[in-house]
This record gives structure tokens, C-alpha cells and sequence, in this order.
């Protein structure tokens, strides 16, 4: 489903969603999330081969919630965790 079309338009507005879109060629728009997957490639799952898929889910998941928001510190947050800057 293309993001401009009726139908997602429509559940949109159904569901009283925003569409989260910016103009063309805007590169820092999902720099965030950029960010965060490739430190997710590089920190965790460069170069493992996961038996199942339920171990891939379960290693990624103690990845976000064990370390990424409890402990790693992050530059855009007064170098602090994600967990430490919300509790401010």
C-alpha cells in the first residue's frame, strides 16, 4: 500500500492518525532511525547466524531493552541513555 494512496489515507484518518511525511530528498528525516540500525548491524548482529527466528527476535529485543535504552549514551540526548533522559 503506497503511503499516498485512498486506502492508507483513509486508515488514517479512521484510526485519527498523522501521516509522518516530509518534502522530497529531506536525508535527515529518518536519520534517527539510520542511526540506530546500523549501530543495531554493527553492535549486535554483524556476523551471527541466528538458529531460529524466535533467537534473532529475542537477541534484538535484550539488545533495545538491556543495553540501547538502558546504558548506551547517545550524543542528541546530552549524552545521556534514552531510559536516563526520559526519567528527566
Amino acid at each position: 500500500m503506497a503511503y499516498l494512496s485512498t486506502d492508507w489515507q483513509s486508515f488514517l484518518k479512521v484510526n485519527q492518525l498523522v501521516g509522518s511525511m516530509s518534502r522530497r530528498d529531506n536525508c535527515h528525516d529518518n536519520a534517527v532511525a539510520e542511526s540506530f540500525f546500523q549501530l543495531l548491524k554493527r553492535e549486535r548482529i554483524k556476523r551471527r547466524i541466528y538458529p531460529t527466528r524466535e533467537a534473532a527476535r529475542s537477541d534484538v529485543f535484550d539488545y533495545i531493552e538491556m543495553f540501547y535504552n538502558s546504558k548506551r549514551r547517545h550524543g542528541t540526548s546530552d549524552d545521556l541513555s534514552p531510559f536516563e533522559y526520559e526519567r528527566r
